[in-house]
């Protein structure tokens, strides 16, 4: 009750399902997104759904680290805690894509902005621990691969390399992070939601989705049943100290081994500190 949670990516899907749960539960929310009509909305819903108490806005175009940048200062500003912190936002993009930036569009919105979002938000997170910071990955990690010679997979992209990738990292990032604020009571989790009805995959037009969409919405779960793992980790008393961890259909699963964990978790740290310009340091 009353804890303030920021949900990115929450205008559509599983991260709208996890703004409403969290509302829901009493949570004080702030919704992060790009399109000011769609958070306009989603604002409405919850609204509505919870007797008027309405959720702040946070304008962000997450494929610009500039515009990361200028949102997590905006945040700052007004002095709000930030109890509970959900990277939600991912994109698939069926052909390479570049970000203002230059980086290979799913792995700049799916991970370089968490990563840069999450640092510069974290001296507030930390402010108001006991805070827990929840990564949203998926089990397609397993089939992903760190290329530290072609990270922006300009040699050779394929829709499914990209968003594994970006997944892996996503998982690279929660065990350092998890690592480095070990003992100050902030915690890190990193949860696969499973296969989601959603609109993922959206922001490519042409036949190809418009195809799967419906075969999408109807196999598929729903967003709010998806959503539940997330909404979990983020809310349940007996997770209060765990940290570090996978979780998918509701329990912790498993991991990366510690050799690798040790090894490219680090190397992967290093560079994207330097590329994003902003670092935290080991325990």
């Amino acid at each position: 009750m009353n804890r303030t949670c920021l949900v990115t990516g929450a205008t559509s899907g599983h991260g709208r399902a996890v703004a409403h749960g969290l509302a829901a539960a009493g949570a004080d929310v702030v919704l992060l997104g790009r399109d000011p009509e769609k958070c306009r909305t989603v604002q409405r819903e919850i609204a509505e759904a919870n007797d008027g108490k309405a959720p702040e806005i946070l304008l962000c175009d997450l494929a610009s680290l500039g515009d990361v940048e200028r949102a997590a200062e905006e945040y700052l500003a007004t002095g709000r805690a930030l109890d509970v912190l959900v990277n939600n936002a991912g994109l698939v993009a069926l052909e390479r894509q570049t970000s203002v930036d230059g980086h290979e569009l799913c792995r700049a919105v799916n991970y370089l902005a968490m990563f840069a979002l999450t640092l510069r938000l974290l001296p507030r997170v930390r402010e108001s621990a006991p805070a827990r910071i929840v990564n949203i990955s998926s089990d397609t990690y397993k089939i992903g691969r760190i290329d530290f010679d072609d990270l922006d997979l300009e040699k050779r992209y394929s829709v499914s390399a990209a968003y594994a990738n970006s997944k892996l990292a996503i998982v690279h990032f929660t065990l350092g992070l998890a690592r480095r604020l070990a003992g100050t009571g902030v915690t890190v989790n990193a949860v696969d939601p499973g296969p989601v009805a959603s609109n993922i995959g959206a922001n490519n037009p042409g036949l190809l989705y418009a195809l799967a969409k419906p075969m999408i919405k109807h196999l598929f779960p729903s967003a709010a049943r998806a959503a539940r793992t997330a909404i979990q980790v983020a809310c349940a008393p007996e997770l209060t100290e765990v940290t570090g961890g996978y979780f998918r259909s509701g329990k912790q699963r498993e991991r990366l081994g510690p050799a690798e964990e040790q090894e490219t978790t680090a190397e992967l740290w290093r560079r994207t500190a330097l590329l994003v310009g902003l670092d935290y340091p080991s325990a």
